[in-house]
């Protein structure tokens, strides 16, 4: 059985149709986000149960902050405290880039994603006729 790789499931599930602003200030497998596309991150890890260990915003060339789960005494993937950091960064200062680093499980990873899925049931039906 074939396991998608964290990378690649954040790539299709999660960052997909955002645009990654990181031009080569950090390493090249961290994707930074505008305010607005990393709100749609977190609605995405959200609805897949995808934790976040830490939130990163970038300002000017340079690190703002790191926030933690644990500064919010709560697990990696509940919503509260990335929201309530998100919301915290955003008060402190405005138009950041923002980047986190993902706690995928590997049930989700194990899981087919849905664009395959429907391309499998598509090939099914289309078999059938």
């Amino acid at each position: 059985m074939y396991t998608m790789e964290k990378t690649e499931f954040l790539e299709q599930n999660i960052f997909q149709n955002l645009k990654n602003l990181n031009d080569g200030f950090d390493s090249d497998s961290i994707q930074y986000f505008s305010e607005a596309d990393f709100e749609t991150v977190l609605e995405r890890i959200e609805q897949f149960g995808i934790g976040i260990y830490e939130m990163k915003p970038w300002l000017d060339e340079d690190f703002l902050d790191i926030k933690v789960n644990e500064d919010y005494r709560k697990k990696a993937t509940d919503p509260k405290w990335y929201k309530k950091a998100f919301s915290d960064f955003k008060k402190q200062q405005a138009d950041l880039k923002y980047s986190a680093s993902y706690k995928v499980s590997d049930r989700l990873l194990n899981r087919k994603s849905a664009s395959e899925k429907a391309a499998e049931s598509e090939a099914l039906r289309t078999n059938e006729e």
